[in-house]
């Protein structure tokens, strides 16, 4: 058995602080027990929910839909008006509705810890690498890991870096000509020697307990479950305000997304920046496709076979987000490809009968909200600047209620989760600010280029994670 060194007592991350206070185990008691309802109870009431809020929505619009439609004509002011904010108020009821009725369920698994492998993929990572498996020293995993750093043809000291460390259970694999993310993780998947697989960015800092709580959601959860997401948050939310924006979605959007998929027993990204693969069904599946949105179309094809996915929120990393407007658009472009990739190699998932299938459907919805909204809505704000209320005004306010329940609820339950770590959510008002009010403003173009590039078969450029 292995046993890596535990954390010192205090560390500090930008944006958090990590003090030294033990995680809080939940316990399942018999109250909630005997209260048990089952998931597939819970996804019908979500769905009664989420179409009866759209049913209102739905009335409340009729006006404005028939102002609209004497303008642009009735197809048109209805295909804006749903795709504005009919279909986004339905997801965001689903969400809210789906987050009240999940009860995360406690790790159940009392025996012994598999071992696992960890490939870290590496490219021009020389300020970061070390920090990345100095912090995989200081678990506290109780079983044998191997660890395989792929270095990607780095072109900066990222090699000679890995130079400087040695460790019994860590072998670097030098490539010398970078050949991409999933060539790199396909490499280290050869040589993969236990039966669960782990993959962690080069930039990625685990925080404790970590692999303990990834490793044993996956053994606690139901027998077909074939990967498990962890938790990704900012490192660096305190650079500048692109970051703390950004810390807000990782924080909010992101985790909350994954949570409802989990709930629904399939989380539609197994993020390459970490996350758990049962080693054999990465094999079944061929491993990491050579593409732009690698993680996406893995994950989708592990789907595909009928296994499950799931997303363990208190399995923490770490890592570095785009510090640049345009890092992030070229980073959300990569996503938004990703997607459109996903749904040309699995796009059968769309007729699958499971719970997740509505998920599917849901990423199915994203580019056409995102036209709507790049096309029609952000002028619509330009023109009620100037006192014409045809698609953006006072009907616009409505959702605002709704938005305020939805990020209410995702703060409440991020908030309890952290402090369940011993973790502290710093204030961030300003960049909550402009995420609340302005980040659809950038990210949802960007995210139209990026399908436009993919369905045009446009030069694919990796940019950012």
């Amino acid at each position: 058995m292995t046993s890596l060194a535990p954390l010192p007592s205090e560390q500090e991350t930008d944006g958090l602080t990590l003090t030294s206070a033990p995680p809080v185990v939940t316990v399942t008691d018999r109250w909630t027990r005997r209260r048990y309802v089952p998931v597939r109870v819970k996804f019908l009431l979500t769905l009664l929910a989420s179409f009866g809020w759209a049913g209102f929505s739905m009335h409340l619009a009729e006006p404005w839909i028939r102002e609209l439609g004497h303008i642009i004509g009735s197809v048109g002011a209805h295909l804006v008006i749903w795709g504005v904010a009919i279909l986004p108020g339905f997801m965001n009821a689903f969400l809210v509705a789906g987050l009240l009725v999940d009860r995360r369920p406690a790790r159940t698994w009392t025996g012994a810890f598999p071992g696992i492998t960890i490939l870290v993929a590496a490219y021009n990572e020389e300020e970061s690498i070390l920090g990345t498996i100095d912090s995989i020293a200081r678990q506290d995993y109780p079983a044998p890991i191997q660890v395989l750093v792929i270095n990607d043809g780095s072109s900066d000291c990222t090699m000679e870096r890995l130079g400087t460390v040695s460790y019994p259970w860590l072998t670097v694999i030098d490539l010398k000509q970078n050949a991409g993310k999933a060539n790199a993780l396909n490499q280290g998947l050869k040589q993969a020697a236990h039966t669960l697989t782990i993959t962690l960015d080069g930039d990625s800092y685990l925080y404790r307990g970590a692999l303990r709580h990834l490793v044993g959601r996956f053994l606690s959860d139901p027998p077909n479950t074939a990967a498990v997401a962890g938790s990704v948050l900012l490192r660096n939310s305190r650079f500048n305000l692109v970051t703390k924006i950004q810390e807000w979605d990782y924080f909010h959007g992101i985790a909350a997304i994954k949570r409802l998929q989990s709930l629904f027993q399939g989380t539609l990204v197994a993020q390459g920046a970490f996350s758990l693969y049962r080693t054999d069904v990465l094999r079944e599946v061929d491993g990491w496709p050579e593409c732009v949105g690698e993680d996406i179309v893995l994950t989708w094809a592990i789907l595909k076979r009928g296994h499950r996915v799931g997303y363990c929120e208190d399995a923490i990393t770490f890592t570095n987000a785009p510090t640049s407007f345009r890092q992030f658009i070229r980073q959300r472009q990569r996503w938004s490809r990703g997607l459109i990739e996903a749904f040309k190699v699995h796009g059968a998932l769309l007729f699958k009968p499971r719970m997740s299938t509505v998920f599917i459907w849901w990423n199915l919805l994203f580019p056409f909200m995102d036209v709507a909204y790049t096309f029609f809505f952000i002028p619509g704000i330009v023109l009620a600047l100037f006192g014409v209320y045809w698609i953006a005004g006072p009907m616009t306010l409505l959702v605002l209620p709704m938005a305020f329940v939805v990020n209410y609820l995702m703060f409440y339950i991020q908030s309890h989760m952290f402090h369940a770590q011993g973790l502290r959510v710093r204030r961030n008002p300003l960049g909550f600010l402009v995420y609340a009010l302005f980040y659809g403003l950038v990210l949802q173009p960007g995210c139209v280029l990026g399908y436009l590039s993919e369905m045009l078969n446009l030069r694919k450029h990796w940019g950012t994670k």
